[in-house]
């Protein structure tokens, strides 16, 4: 369609101007002002989110027609639970925390997990469960963006916290990579399956939403009591 450009570069501003990097947690991290307990705080709480990432791209999964598209996103479910015990992006996440000094069994258990926390995944989760494919596939979008954080926050890692070993970091990179793959097949499937204006809207009302849970999972982790956390 000739206005597809058009449409694209839509997706692609949401996914810039209000991606999470610009929330002011985020960028006292990047910026090495993080106390040990705030970024242990945070490090707890976005393992609730990610694990809850294999979730809802099972049901997105679910919901697509064709053999080859459900083994696309399947993929992306191995990518975080891995293919064999000790693998995946989940694992790498629980070293991570025990890197900061956290506890994996307390992370597993989701003990210090806000409950503001609990409402923006659960939130998410329930829109992939909810909506249709187009919506499902277009709030996951943000990934456009999230390369470019990761590259930012392992640079602001080495520098300001170097109280973390470096393995701990191991996340950070791998989803360097697979961000950008994965960011470049959602987009194919969105710009093909939004049709009409109405199609188009939708879609980014969906990445806006999306927008909206990781912006609002940052908030609930940096108005916290410092009492709440590990």
């Amino acid at each position: 369609m000739s206005d597809t450009p058009a449409f694209e570069e839509r997706l692609r501003t949401v996914a810039r101007e209000r991606y999470h990097d610009r929330h002011p947690f985020n960028i006292r991290m990047h910026q090495g002002e993080l106390t040990p307990d705030e970024l242990r705080r945070w490090i707890a709480n976005r393992f609730h989110y990610q694990r809850h990432i294999p979730v809802k791209d099972a049901l997105i999964t679910a919901k697509l027609d064709t053999p080859a598209l459900r083994r696309m996103w399947l993929r992306r479910i191995q990518d975080h639970d891995g293919t064999v015990e000790g693998e995946g992006g989940i694992e790498r996440w629980l070293r991570l925390g025990e890197a900061a000094g956290l506890d994996r069994s307390r992370l597993l258990a989701g003990h210090d997990v806000l409950p503001g926390v609990r409402l923006a995944v659960d939130g998410y989760v329930n829109f992939c469960r909810l909506r249709p494919p187009l919506e499902a596939v277009a709030a996951s979008l943000t990934e456009l963006s999230a390369p470019d954080i990761m590259r930012t926050r392992v640079g602001a890692f080495e520098r300001h916290y170097r109280w973390i070993d470096g393995d701990g970091l191991a996340y950070f990179r791998t989803r360097e990579t697979q961000g950008r793959r994965d960011s470049r097949e959602a987009l194919e499937l969105v710009l093909s399956w939004a049709r009409t204006e109405e199609d188009r809207e939708r879609a980014v009302a969906a990445l806006s939403f999306k927008c909206d849970v990781l912006w609002s999972l940052l908030d609930a982790v940096d108005h916290a009591d410092p009492k709440e956390g590990p």
